[in-house]
């Protein structure tokens, strides 16, 4: 795909009820602009899929609509194999939806763990003593939000993360400690309310603090918090603010997966790119 293709593939998307952001377009692009592919029959669009690399050793599949109406005609395979060519000879992640999950199994792909969606028109903001202190990110320097979430993502995406924290109507807040940064999270508008994500922090109060200032944030409309289901906090946290699971995925890696902190995962950054 070109950028200017990538319209389509977030259409589709939607269609599918994946509810994109509105800027996800510019931001997905900047993570690997060689990522996304098309197919076509006849010379129309059929299918997509995404294929980022984030380096040699990790990439992540996403996007990987077919059109209804030519699902069963060999499209999807086509792509499937495209992309996996394309990602080969690193570890392949992948968030699964509920119907594909034994298909992706059948393709060595193993289950780590379920991410759950978790929404509420209007979620309560989490109240605790002695909150920390939330800044807007672009008061820290780059180089220490792009470390942070090194530590909390499988490979390095600068590319991604300079356009994801400055993307237009994305909030991003963080929280500074004594021995560095404590945490971070976006907040960005999507076609339906907006989501959360990622937010990575080093306890609950401050994983409490970052969704309490993104919940006053918001728009009008809707939040939504993708989080992995093993981390209990995570999933608390989402209940006592009146949010209630509206999705589900797998997390699946060809390969060996990452040891990813999943206790200071409180929220995805997308189902799309990981």
């Amino acid at each position: 795909m070109r950028r200017e293709d990538l319209p389509l593939a977030l259409d589709w998307a939607a269609a599918e009820g994946w509810n994109p952001g509105l800027a996800d377009a510019d931001c997905f692009f900047a993570a690997d602009p060689e990522g996304f592919l098309i197919a076509e029959a006849a010379g129309e669009p059929v299918g997509c899929v995404s294929a980022v690399r984030y380096d040699d050793g990790f990439g992540f599949l996403g996007f990987y609509i077919v059109r209804p109406e030519f699902r069963g005609r060999g499209c999807g395979l086509a792509l499937w194999q495209a992309a996996m060519r394309r990602l080969q000879p690193g570890v392949v992640g992948l968030d699964g939806v509920v119907a594909q999950q034994e298909n992706y199994r059948r393709s060595g792909f193993a289950l780590l763990h379920r991410n759950i969606r978790y929404g509420a028109v209007a979620p309560r903001a989490p109240r605790i003593p002695d909150a920390p202190r939330v800044v807007d990110a672009a008061a820290l320097p780059f180089a220490a939000l792009a470390a942070f979430d090194r530590a909390h993502f499988p490979a390095p995406r600068e590319a991604f993360l300079r356009a994801w924290l400055t993307a237009p109507g994305h909030v991003a807040r963080a929280v500074q400690g004594p021995d560095g940064l404590r945490g971070y999270a976006v907040l960005r508008p999507c076609r339906e309310g907006s989501k959360i994500g990622p937010l990575f922090a080093g306890d609950g109060a401050i994983a409490r603090a970052l969704l309490a200032s993104l919940v006053e944030a918001a728009p009008p409309g809707p939040v939504f918090l993708d989080l992995p289901e093993p981390n209990a906090d995570a999933v608390a946290m989402a209940v006592a603010a009146g949010m209630a699971p509206a999705f589900e995925t797998a997390r699946m890696y060809a390969g060996p997966a990452p040891g990813l902190p999943l206790g200071r995962i409180y929220g995805i950054t997308s189902f799309e790119l990981g």
